[in-house]
């Protein structure tokens, strides 16, 4: 048995996971201090759907226990791709359960209207490219953009279906369209066409 936990890193997470099942459990303590930087940066990301963000550290833990319970070696992908995976469905499932389906509040998302954007793909949504520069703004022209925020949520409330408000949610916070399929349990093609239409969409709106 290795004598401290950085001795687990010369071998491959697979590898552990197997060691772990067979009674060696220190390597949980080990897989918990390896993934939780991981965890961390999705719980930020998340953060902007209305999410708390130590209760979302927590999910995240949880989603990895999940991931170490219920991996495969023989079917699965490699185990971070599975508790990748397993960590934000964990997380999102949180977020989704504490927020109001009612409605979208758009002003929170940092990601589109804020200083630290997290879009950075090509031709992805960025409200704060379309909507006025704050900086320097008049008071009537900050009201006026505030304005247009809520038009927008308005607009996106009542035109975008279920499956592509959460299609947008996950897109907000970083997520690829094989990412968000994996996390929603849907195949990439709908997912892909969903993100299309709902750029369409929003793209009319302004």
């Amino acid at each position: 048995m290795p004598e401290n936990l950085a001795d687990y890193s010369l071998f491959t997470d697979e590898e552990l996971i197997l060691r772990l099942r067979d009674g060696e459990m220190r390597i949980m303590d080990y897989i918990c201090d390896k993934y939780k930087d991981l965890v961390r940066v999705k719980a930020k990301s998340m953060f902007i759907l209305g999410g708390d963000s130590e209760d979302l550290i927590q999910e995240g833990m949880i989603g990895l226990f999940k991931a170490v319970r219920d991996y495969d070696c023989g079917r699965d992908a490699s185990f971070h791709t599975f508790a990748d995976l397993c960590i934000s469905r964990q997380m999102y499932t949180a977020v989704q359960a504490s927020r109001r389906q009612k409605h979208i509040p758009l002003n929170t998302y940092v990601s589109l209207y804020g200083d630290d954007a997290v879009l950075e793909e090509s031709g992805r949504i960025d409200l704060q490219e379309v909507l006025a520069d704050q900086a320097g703004q008049s008071p009537e022209e900050l009201f006026l953009d505030k304005e247009r925020v809520r038009y927008l949520e308005e607009r996106i409330e009542q035109e975008l279906s279920s499956f592509e408000k959460q299609v947008l949610d996950l897109y907000l916070t970083g997520m690829s369209y094989s990412q968000i399929a994996r996390v929603l349990g849907r195949d990439e093609k709908s997912t892909d066409n969903a993100l299309h239409r709902l750029k369409g969409k929003i793209r009319k709106m302004l």
